[in-house]
């Protein structure tokens, strides 16, 4: 199996990746040469982790017919302070709002995600730690 990308040179610190036939922008920060084009690389690795739990989550929450209001996923990163900057940890927030939402099955979904079937977990994983909390936020 194999899964590729283009990414291509705009001008200046700008890129546009081609994913899938989709655009994606990117560009440094403004102290880096950037002019705000799009976001930079590193938040977009949290982007990848939150949509590949996020939707391993939903999946299995179906298959367990836990119904949800909202759900949402907040990430934060924490980098080195040295060059090469990267992540030494990545922190999941799962928020979910509902009426009566059964805490363990709630755990079990992201457990299996986490554990078995998030790729981007288990390649992150490789590289730094990954924790997780779970918020609950009841809603009629």
């Amino acid at each position: 199996m194999k899964d590729s990308v283009i990414v291509n040179w705009e001008k200046g610190m700008a890129f546009e990746a081609n994913v899938d036939g989709f655009k994606i922008k990117l560009d440094a920060k403004d102290d880096h040469g950037g002019k705000k084009a799009g976001p930079t690389p590193k938040p977009l690795m949290m982007v990848a982790l939150a949509g590949c739990t996020g939707m391993d989550v939903v999946s299995i929450l179906e298959k367990m017919r836990v119904e949800l209001k909202d759900f949402s996923i907040k990430i934060d990163g924490e980098l080195t302070e040295e060059h090469p900057k990267h992540f030494t940890k990545m922190h999941i927030i799962y928020e979910f709002t509902g009426e009566d939402l059964p805490y363990d099955k709630l755990k079990k979904a992201i457990d299996l995600s986490q554990e078995r079937y998030c790729g981007v977990v288990a390649s992150y994983r490789k590289a730094f730690e990954i924790s997780y909390e779970i918020k609950l936020i009841e809603k009629n």
